[in-house]
């Protein structure tokens, strides 16, 4: 690691447990770019039609601990 990396690190290290997870989040999110309309616009078609899927009935949940199983 360089030394500004380093000093980075260590400065995050100082950090709370929440600002250090959000730090993190925030550095994973930016390796992947920026979104693109048509991926994004898709995936939240996908979400509107699943939450309009559960709320209407047509959808089934599990229990949690049915779906750790399997």
């Amino acid at each position: 690691m360089s030394k500004a990396t380093d000093d980075i690190l260590n400065s995050a290290k100082r950090l709370s447990t929440a600002e250090r997870a959000e730090l993190a989040a925030a550095l994973l999110a930016s390796l992947d770019g920026e979104p693109e309309d048509d991926v994004e616009a898709a995936w939240t078609a996908e979400i509107q039609r699943r939450v309009e899927r559960v709320r209407s009935g047509g959808a089934k949940g599990r229990p949690w601990t049915k779906v750790r199983e399997r």
